[in-house]
This record gives C-alpha cells, sequence and structure tokens, in this order.
C-alpha cells in the first residue's frame, strides 16, 4: 500500500511527526503538496462535503481511510508497523504519550504567537516574551522531566524498554526542533535531560531516520514552522 501524507508545503511542523514514521518504517508514500496540484488536492478533500473530512492537515489517505489528527495518524501507522506495542493496554499508553507530546507542541507554538496565529510575531514580540520566559521556567521542565522520569525507570533504551515506538520519534523531533529555535536556552537545559538527549541520538543513528536526515526529503527547519528561531527569545 501506498500512503498520501498530506500537509502545507515547504515546512516541517505536526506532519514531521507523520513523516519520520513513514521514514523509520520504510513505508511507501507521497508527500502530496510537493506535487503540482498536491495543495489544490489537499484543500478539495478538507473541503469535502461528505464521508469523514478532515479538518485540518496533517492527514493520511490509506486506501479508503482519511485519517486526520497527528497523534490519530500515529495510533494507526504504529499498529501497521511495529512502532507500538502489540498489547491493547501498550497501544493506550504510547497513544497517551503522543497526546502528551501534542500538548507540548502547541505550548512550543505559542511561545511565538501567544495570542494567536492571526497576528504576526512583529505583533506580540511582548507578550512572546513573557510567554517564552513562563514556558522555560515551569512548562518545558514539567514535560520533559515527565519523559525524563519515564526513560529512567524503562528497562532499555526506549519508553517503553528495548523497542523503539513512534512516541521516541516524536521525543527526537521534539529535541531536535528546541536545538533549533532556542540554540542557548537548550544547550544549558540538555544538562537536566540526559536520558532524552541520549534517545535523541539514538533515533539519529538508526539507518532509516539517518539516510531521511540527510536527503532532500526533510525540510529544514524555518521561521514558518512550529519551531521558530527569534533571538530576542533565546536569552
Amino acid at each position: 500500500m501506498r500512503y498520501e501524507l498530506y500537509y502545507w508545503p515547504g515546512i516541517q511542523g505536526r506532519g514531521e511527526f507523520v513523516r519520520l514514521a513513514l521514514e523509520e518504517a520504510g513505508a511507501d508514500y507521497a508527500d502530496v503538496t510537493r506535487g503540482e496540484r498536491g495543495m489544490a488536492a489537499m484543500m478539495k478533500m478538507m473541503e469535502a462535503r461528505s464521508g469523514t473530512p478532515p479538518f485540518a492537515p496533517p492527514f493520511l489517505k490509506a486506501e479508503k481511510l482519511l485519517i486526520g489528527q497527528t497523534a490519530n495518524i500515529l495510533l494507526y501507522l504504529g499498529s501497521r508497523h511495529g512502532l507500538a506495542p502489540k498489547a491493547e493496554a501498550g497501544k493506550l499508553w504510547i497513544h497517551q504519550l503522543q497526546l502528551t507530546v501534542t500538548d507540548l507542541v502547541l505550548e512550543i507554538h505559542d511561545t511565538h504567537h501567544p495570542l494567536g496565529p492571526s497576528l504576526y510575531y512583529e505583533d506580540q514580540r511582548g507578550p512572546a516574551k513573557k510567554r517564552s520566559e513562563e514556558f522555560w521556567k515551569e512548562r518545558l521542565p514539567k514535560y520533559l522531566g515527565y519523559f525524563e522520569g519515564i526513560l529512567k525507570s524503562s528497562s532499555g533504551a526506549w519508553l517503553t524498554g528495548r523497542r523503539l515506538t513512534y512516541a521516541d520519534l516524536s521525543l527526537f523531533q521534539i529535541v531536535e526542533g528546541l536545538r533549533y529555535a532556542f540554540p542557548k536556552r537548550m544547550k544549558a537545559f540538555e544538562r537536566g535531560i540526559p536520558g532524552l538527549v541520549g534517545l535523541h541520538d539514538r533515533v539519529a543513528a538508526r539507518p532509516n531516520i539517518k539516510a531521511y536526515l540527510a536527503s532532500d526529503r526533510r525540510f529544514a527547519f524555518n521561521e514558518d514552522g512550529i519551531f521558530r528561531r527569534y533571538k530576542a527569545l533565546d536569552v
């Protein structure tokens, strides 16, 4: 089966969490909006008046299924590509962790757009500065401290022990993105999360991921995605 992934062109964004899972699995997929008529096809599917139209990208077409929401897509892919435990309890646990990652992604986005995405960053510099300070002082330590604790209590190199899951791939992306957006803050912060730093490095060294990161399929970080580098916020 060849999957079709629909997401905004030119950025990693929330679609990157899905791409990492597809790449790790060695799955055959098309990143549809890279094509000439990809954006038109994506908008048409979102505007459909029948069936199960997605609210927003990313969404994945898998034969007759059309699956929206990042965590929901990963729940589907995890079961089919060995990226989640087989038992129901394990599947739900990894899905729960991914939903927590989803919450964190929103908070990361809000460091530079605390008043909403309809305004430019330049229109909310003051609130963004205040939100970023609170994020690094209160919010990020809670989130990454939580995941660091789970890693320490596991019986292996990954969140669930000896087998990688899509949640591990997502945490790699979190660390990678924070390093891009907040290089100064992250350099100091990483001393308190050695487990997550090690997980990041292990994911980056996996053959399929390593090849993907070196390819043109991986979009570069930029100031249109979730992780954005603004010097005024990284002090």
